[in-house]
Formats: C-alpha cells, sequence, structure tokens
C-alpha cells in the first residue's frame, strides 16, 4: 500500500473519530442541561434560533451565575424574611393589591439578599434559571399579573393566585429548595384551587386567608 494512501486513511480515521467525539460531547451537554434546567431548557429552545444557539445561552447563564456571590441565608435572616412575609399574607386579608406589590418587592428585596442582582426582570429570570428553573413558570405568572395590576383593577381571586405563586418562589429562594421536595406540584395544584390550606375551597375562605 502506498504512504500516501495510508496517510490519508490516518487522516480520514482521526478526522472520523474527533467528529464522533464532538457529537458525543455535544449529547453530553444538551442532557445534562436538560436535566439541570428542565421546563427552561425547553423555552430556550423555543426563543432561540437553534437548539445549539439555546445551549450556548444556557452555558453563558451558568458562566454568570458562577462569579455571582449566591449565599444561603443565615438562621436570622431566613426568620427575618418568613416574619415579613406572614405580616404580607396578613395584610391581603384587608388590603389584597397592597399585599401584592409588598410580595413583590419582597421578593426582590430577598433576591438580592442571597446574592442576586436586581437591575431587571429578564436578568433576573436569567440568572435564578440555574437553580431555581423549576419555580420561574410561578415568578413569570406573578409578575404578569402584578403588571396587570399596575394597569387595572383585578379580581382578588386574581390576586390571591399572585400571591400564591409569589409564596412558591418565595420559599424556593428562602430555602434554596431544601425543604420543597414536591413544593411546585402543590402549589400548582393550589392555584387551581385543590388545597384548602393554600387556596381555599370556598371564594369567602380564600379572601379571609389570603392565599394562606
Amino acid at each position: 500500500m502506498p504512504t500516501w494512501l495510508i496517510v490519508v486513511i490516518v487522516v480520514v480515521a482521526v478526522v472520523v473519530i474527533a467528529a464522533v467525539a464532538w457529537l458525543v460531547l455535544q449529547e453530553t451537554q444538551r442532557k445534562r442541561l436538560q436535566r439541570k434546567f428542565g421546563p427552561e431548557y425547553t423555552r430556550a429552545v423555543e426563543e432561540n434560533e437553534s437548539p445549539r444557539a439555546a445551549q450556548r445561552d444556557l452555558a453563558d447563564r451558568e458562566r454568570r451565575h458562577q462569579e455571582l456571590d449566591i449565599h444561603p441565608l443565615s438562621p436570622s435572616t431566613r426568620e427575618r424574611y418568613a416574619q415579613r412575609w406572614a405580616l404580607i399574607q396578613e395584610k391581603f386579608v384587608d388590603q389584597p393589591a397592597g399585599a401584592v406589590d409588598e410580595a413583590d418587592e419582597v421578593l426582590v428585596s430577598l433576591m438580592a439578599e442571597r446574592g442576586y442582582p436586581t437591575e431587571g426582570y429578564d436578568q433576573q429570570l436569567s440568572d435564578l434559571s440555574v437553580r431555581h428553573s423549576s419555580t420561574l413558570k410561578h415568578y413569570r405568572a406573578a409578575h404578569e399579573t402584578h403588571t396587570r395590576h399596575a394597569e387595572t383593577a383585578l379580581s382578588t381571586e386574581e390576586l390571591r393566585d399572585a400571591m400564591v405563586h409569589y409564596r412558591t418562589v418565595f420559599e424556593d429562594l428562602l430555602t434554596d429548595g431544601a425543604d420543597r421536595p414536591h413544593g411546585t406540584d402543590r402549589e400548582q395544584a393550589a392555584v387551581r384551587g385543590g388545597n384548602r390550606h393554600e387556596a381555599g375551597n370556598e371564594r369567602s375562605n380564600n379572601e379571609r386567608n389570603g392565599g394562606r
């Protein structure tokens, strides 16, 4: 066999091996990002021009997150925020609109306390998606209601739903997810009115308890 043919075969083999290795690496990265970001991975694919663009976006979020000083709360700080939230829920009884405003404010304050930048809603979503992707749908729903509430009067039921959504994100940030193995499903059921303690089976009980 001529030497040049041997060289060609070796080069082709190296190229094929490199291509296969690259494909395996890309597939491994895709599966890792899917596991980590969950529904946010699908959303990123839908919002970007291609799955590869979505993966680059999510990888960029991870790199940014690594540069942030994200830290857990001290027990005393956790207790302080828990007490603030309890007061907001009590306020909902007589001032549901004001309680929703305060819920949004305390959630942003909690993000800052954990070390998350709070310069804008879209950036908040991007930063939170790295470790709190499972509750981002609740933050989006609450934020959308809060935005509409600033423009028009909403029903007490709509405001109560926003409080439930805010609380889901609040608890996830407060505990870093440690105490919420089934929290997302439970809160989603509450939004549909399926849990008496969290959503209530009767409208009068909803207004009295304010989403508790």
